[in-house]
């Protein structure tokens, strides 16, 4: 869905996917596999442009700060 999709801000993200949850400044995080895994993004919206910064489990995401990572 990703790469075709055309985001020009975070109301368009969750417009296709109501179960991501938008943080500050770009930031995203995407529930991947039926919600097994999570996937923290950075998304330069002028650019359309999708910068992933993790993948992994939702123990693992609970040890991380989807913010700064």
């Amino acid at each position: 869905m990703a790469r075709t999709a055309d985001w020009a801000n975070p109301a368009d993200v969750k417009r296709d996917l109501r179960s991501a949850s938008i943080l500050k400044e770009g930031r995203v995080v995407f529930n991947v596999a039926g919600n097994k895994y999570r996937l923290a993004a950075k998304i330069n919206y002028d650019y359309r442009v999708i910068y992933v910064r993790f993948i992994g489990t939702h123990a693992q995401y609970d040890g991380i700060d989807a913010q700064t990572v």
